[in-house]
Formats: structure tokens, C-alpha cells, sequence
């Protein structure tokens, strides 16, 4: 029986671990430099960026992402000296390489609607394409 919950327990922090990455990584080649002076144009974008990313709720919370408060909205450089923040930068870099990172933007959100931390908070890995404009490339909450 213990080897049994042992094996049960490790399919199922594989199969976490395999989503907690994301599906591709965009390419470099078709990234647009961006810096601080952008976050006004990202914080317009995330009116699209959220619903798609989300989706307006849950079966049981059903208007859940409808409304967020921005917590952060800055590129991936500008976390380095704010523990948390520079966690997920460490995060961008492992997944898509240091390249990538530096040209993405962390977004920390707060979903006011919701009834615990797990789900009120979101963090979303953006960049901005040359031809597409922005979107989001990984979504860790």
C-alpha cells in the first residue's frame, strides 16, 4: 500500500511540475524591445490580455477575472532587487533563456472577486511581438 501511494504521489507531482512550464517560448527574432516608458501600452493591452488569459471565472465563480487590480507591470530587469519579483525573473530565464526574459515583462495581478490568495492572485509572463503586438507567453497563477 505505501508503494502504491508513493507511485500515485510521484505521477502526480510529474504531471504538476509538466504544467507549470510553458507550452513554447516565443522567438527571440520576432520580439520587440521594449522598456519602462511601455507600461502604460501594457496596462491598455491587458484589457484583452486578462480575458483571454482567463476567462471571466470558474463554474462556481463565474464573473471571477472580470475585474484585477495591477500589483506589477514591469520588464523582467527591473524585478532584480525585489526578492519576489526577481523569483519570477529566475523563472522566465529557466524556462525560455536569459535572451527572452530580458525582453518580457512580469504582470502581478489581484482578482478582487475572489474568496482566497490562491486565485486572487495572477502572474503572467508577457513580450511584444514585432508584427502581433503584446501577449502572454506564460501564465503562472
Amino acid at each position: 500500500m505505501y508503494v502504491l501511494i508513493l507511485i500515485i504521489s510521484l505521477f502526480t507531482l510529474i504531471s504538476f511540475e509538466a504544467y507549470a512550464q510553458p507550452k513554447n517560448c516565443p522567438v527571440l527574432s520576432e520580439l520587440e524591445k521594449t522598456s519602462l516608458k511601455d507600461k502604460k501600452e501594457v496596462i491598455e493591452a491587458l484589457n484583452t490580455l486578462i480575458p483571454k488569459t482567463y476567462g471571466t471565472g470558474l463554474d462556481d465563480l463565474p464573473d471571477l477575472y472580470t475585474k484585477w487590480n495591477v500589483v506589477t507591470a514591469k520588464p523582467f530587469p527591473k524585478t532584480v532587487g525585489n526578492k519576489i519579483e526577481e523569483d519570477y525573473f529566475g523563472m522566465a530565464k529557466t524556462f525560455c533563456g536569459k535572451e527572452i526574459a530580458e525582453k518580457s515583462w512580469l504582470v502581478r495581478l489581484d482578482f478582487p472577486k475572489a474568496p482566497g490568495a490562491d486565485l486572487a492572485q495572477g502572474q503572467i509572463f508577457l513580450a511584444k511581438s514585432k508584427e502581433k503586438g503584446w501577449f502572454v507567453w506564460f501564465r503562472y497563477h
